[in-house]
């Protein structure tokens, strides 16, 4: 692969712009520009940093294991600086806000909807109507607004997580979209873009009850736990559509379950996270996704401790 086709698949695969991908190299946007059009080539010790990111990007890169331990070290440590963080986001309605958008507006657009985050907002927030935009839209905006608002309430409750709880997610996220809301499927899908297969819809009850047996097990490390029920459930795809949605929400379940602020995942890097799932699931090392994950705690606890 030539130097122009290796920058143009780190551009797809990664959602960045030009310019961001310069800054991650560490380079000039003219200077990549340049590489871009052939005008010039990178120094050889730039093209293993492009090496290193293409890897990376692809799946194919080994997370050194003191590395993600460091990151998870100091996800530890502001839990434990950090006393109940569930209830500071439900008590602090500027925090409250700011989490419900983040987590509403990037899982609906990694799933596709077109709708700004400004978009968003107005929806949640104004109650808006929004005549240039799909209804759909508009209601799964809405319908997540109200998942994310039942799933703190009830997990400020102390609940356990279990199938009850997940399928009453999926009805909040699906009513008036899907006539299969708040069921598992009794069909076959197969996830778009993605040559994983999915979970034979027969064994889905069982699947799904030895999941939640897993999540409710004592673990020594919350983030690799979260990264594992999290690479299962999208795998097991257990309903017909908002299996993306209601795994993500899982895994905000399971980190706040621990006192862990939740994932923001951002739909700019929808590429890298599909590709980090895939890489769990068919390679079953999941240390990519956990490495994630934890760089998305980190955007979760900003918002969570940020505001004063």
């Amino acid at each position: 692969m030539n130097l122009h086709d290796k920058l143009r698949l780190l551009q797809r695969l990664s959602g960045l712009s030009q310019t961001q991908l310069a800054e991650k190299i560490g380079v000039s946007f003219v200077a990549f520009n340049n590489w871009w059009t052939g005008k010039s080539k990178p120094h050889p010790k730039t093209l293993k940093v492009i090496d290193a990111l293409y890897l990376e990007i692809t799946g194919q890169k080994i997370i050194p294991r003191e590395d993600l331990s460091a990151k998870k070290a100091v996800i530890l440590k502001k839990s434990k600086q950090n006393r109940n963080i569930l209830k500071r986001i439900i008590d602090r309605p500027d925090i409250y806000d700011q989490i419900m958008l983040e987590l509403t507006y990037n899982s609906n657009s990694i799933e596709g909807s077109t709708l700004t985050e400004n978009e968003t907002a107005a929806i949640l927030f104004r109650n808006a109507s929004l005549p240039k935009k799909s209804l759909i839209e508009q209601l799964e905006a809405k319908n997540h607004q109200t998942a994310v608002q039942y799933l703190f309430n009830y997990l400020l409750e102390g609940e356990k997580i279990d199938d009850n709880l997940l399928l009453k997610l999926h009805s909040i996220l699906m009513n008036g979209i899907h006539s299969e809301a708040g069921l598992f499927r009794r069909h076959s899908v197969r996830i778009v873009g993605s040559n994983v297969p999915t979970a034979n819809y027969l064994k889905i009850p069982v699947l799904m009850d030895q999941l939640i047996s897993d999540i409710n097990k004592s673990a020594k490390d919350d983030i690799l736990i979260a990264a594992e029920i999290h690479s299962r459930f999208e795998q097991i795809h257990p309903f017909y559509d908002g299996n993306g949605r209601i795994g993500r929400l899982l895994l905000h379940a399971m980190l706040l379950r621990k006192n862990i602020a939740p994932a923001v995942i951002k739909q700019e890097k929808k590429q890298l996270y599909y590709t980090f799932l895939s890489v769990s699931q068919i390679k079953n090392d999941s240390s990519q996704l956990q490495d994630f994950i934890c760089d998305a705690v980190m955007d979760g606890f900003d918002i969570v401790t940020s505001i004063c």
